[in-house]
């Protein structure tokens, strides 16, 4: 460990101490050189030295909310990774995905998952969605100088709200900006270099109260468009069996769908192109 041990093989005293209910502030006082934003970079633009994800998608829905995300990295004009996951549960109801720079990205999400659960066990509660957010805000704040440098990260965050009045008034987004701003959408959003194609195919195609089922279709055809335009985001590739990530967050909690569901949906998006391609 960056702290390391004493001769007895104990671990430091501030393991043993009380201490904050935020895990990443708790990485700060005592391993600050893990955390993804402290650590020191050369100077100049490194945007290039990593892989980059691409284009995420929210959609709420009667039951709650849903996220999908395509599966390539690309790094210049290389697809670096045609199975990348950039999707994930953040904890029991919500959800988060990523855009920018994988490797940053990818140990932003580790960390905000440690973080969640840390919270809960130190204060036997769950935080709010809305708290959920500020501390992901927090993460992408931290994360300022490598930013500027070109390595940024920019998450998007979902969730199924316990404390809502109604079910249907659940599902919840929150998209950030490099400096750490959180704002709450409504209906539907998207993030990445494909995120101007998804929005016009959801901005079509939404509506308020509509089914899961009704927005995974929509989903899949928002990130089929935006591969259509955008030739960092990966399409559904049929003859390697990669599909993109649909996740969503129910009063249930949060759940996967199979990649036979998504092939099912996306060979059926597919098959209406065909007929009419323009669409």
């Amino acid at each position: 460990m960056p702290t390391g041990l004493d001769h007895s093989g104990r671990l430091p005293a501030a393991f043993h101490a009380a201490g904050t209910s935020s895990f990443s502030e708790f990485l700060s006082a005592v391993a600050p050189e893990m955390l993804p934003g402290r650590r020191p970079l050369p100077p100049g633009m490194a945007a290039d030295v990593s892989a980059h994800a691409t284009t995420i998608v929210a959609i709420t829905c009667a039951d709650g909310v849903l996220m999908g995300g395509d599966r390539r990295a690309t790094m210049g004009n290389l697809i670096a990774q045609r199975d990348i996951e950039k999707v994930f549960a953040a904890d029991a109801y919500s959800l988060v995905g990523m855009a920018g720079t994988a490797g940053f990205g990818l140990e932003m999400m580790r960390l905000f998952q440690v973080e969640l659960e840390h919270y809960e066990k130190i204060e036997s509660s769950m935080l709010s969605l809305e708290g959920k957010a500020n501390r992901l805000a927090t993460m992408v704040r931290n994360n300022l100088g490598a930013a500027m440098q070109g390595l940024a990260v920019v998450p998007l965050f979902a969730g199924f709200d316990v404390d809502a009045k109604s079910v249907d008034k659940a599902g919840r987004i929150f998209s950030f900006d490099v400096a750490g701003g959180v704002y709450e959408e409504r209906g539907y959003d998207s993030i990445g270099s494909g995120s101007l194609f998804a929005k016009s195919s959801m901005k079509k195609r939404y509506k308020p109260g509509i089914t899961t089922a009704e927005a995974v279709k929509i989903a899949v055809e928002a990130l089929y468009d935006a591969a259509d335009d955008d030739t960092a985001t990966g399409g559904p590739d049929l003859l390697r069996g990669i599909f993109p990530v649909i996740m969503t967050a129910t009063v249930e909690g949060t759940h996967r769908l199979t990649d036979e569901e998504t092939r099912a949906v996306a060979e059926a998006v597919i098959a209406e192109r065909a007929d009419n391609p323009g669409v």
